[in-house]
């Protein structure tokens, strides 16, 4: 008996054979699509890579022209500080058109780095302010009329002799105000201090000798006869003329929040260590104008060596 219609069997077969072979061709084709998708995608990635690794080297090197065009001894981003001179910065070469400028010397520009070390109360050091001739300079016109120090009366304003200063110590007079060296050292105190010379006291060279010392104290006055010339005294600049000291250290006890050494001890707040051409730069009245009462300091013990300093307060008003 034969098999009815037998040619839709074949067609049936003929049709899935060829579904099959479309399908095969088809998942054949996507996966070669993909491949080059792929491929594409890793090019992209490995330009964009390479482009940052060139503009890294790039920068590195405008960098290194940058560091090479102020010369050897202006301290670069490698290296850090570079050796000093006498303890002091080389003038960068990009600025040396000041070594012939006299406000430029007058000011030490290229030599001064100033540290703020505190903003309550207000306390920067001046590192390199002094040259060390300047600093002998004073020690030499002070040696000869050192006296006894003394602290000012609460009650009359007068100086007065007192175990709370232990130090020796003299003013400089108004002539030898005028000599060159004293006015360039007034002329850069005002300058960076922005207090008018004329607002200041003379200046007064301290010497403290082993075991001396100055209690904590403030430097505005408490009385009313002291106000009559040039008001309230606002700053202070204590210069340091000596090195080689152990101890010494200027004090401020409500500065900071951790722990400083004092004449060898570890105390609570902030302390100074006397740097020889080091100032510091300390502010007695707030930015409201007031006396401000953290500003107490004091001078520590000192152990071993000489301390000598000069100091100049700075006031409200016109002093002369």
């Amino acid at each position: 008996m034969q098999r009815p219609y037998p040619f839709l069997c074949n067609s049936a077969a003929e049709s899935s054979s060829s579904s099959s072979s479309s399908s095969s061709s088809s998942g054949s084709s996507s996966s070669k699509a993909m491949a080059v998708a792929m491929k594409i995608v890793f090019g992209l990635l490995t330009l964009v890579t390479v482009g940052m690794i060139l503009g890294a080297l790039f920068q590195l090197a405008f960098l290194r022209r940058l560091e090479n065009s102020y010369g050897s001894e202006f301290p670069g981003f490698h290296t850090g500080y570079q050796s000093q001179i006498d303890s002091y910065i080389r003038f960068p070469r990009g600025i040396q058109h000041w070594s012939d400028d006299k406000e430029a010397e007058i000011l030490r520009l290229g030599y001064v780095k100033p540290e703020v070390i505190s903003w309550s109360p207000r306390i920067i050091i001046l590192h390199n302010f002094l040259s060390v001739e300047e600093c002998d300079y004073l020690r030499a016109i002070a040696l000869p009329r050192l006296q006894t120090s003394t602290v000012v009366d609460t009650k009359t304003g007068k100086g007065i002799k007192s175990n709370v200063r232990t130090s020796s110590g003299m003013f400089l007079d108004s002539e030898e105000k005028k000599y060159p060296m004293i006015r360039a050292i007034e002329e850069r105190i005002a300058v960076y201090s922005q207090i008018p010379i004329e607002n200041g006291e003379l200046i007064q060279v301290l010497r403290y000798e082993k075991n001396q010392f100055y209690k904590p104290h403030h430097d505005y006055f408490s009385d009313t006869f002291n106000l009559k010339r040039g008001g309230q005294r606002i700053a202070t600049i204590l210069m340091y003329l000596s090195d080689n000291v152990v101890g010494g250290e200027t004090y401020f006890p409500m500065a900071g929040s951790g722990e400083c050494s004092c004449g060898g001890k570890t105390v609570r707040g902030l302390s100074v260590k006397p740097n020889k051409g080091d100032a510091v730069l300390f502010w007695s009245m707030g930015l409201d104008g007031e006396s401000d009462p953290n500003s107490i300091h004091g001078g520590c013990e000192v152990l071993e060596g000489e301390k000598w300093s000069a100091t100049k307060w700075m006031r409200q008003r016109t002093t002369s």
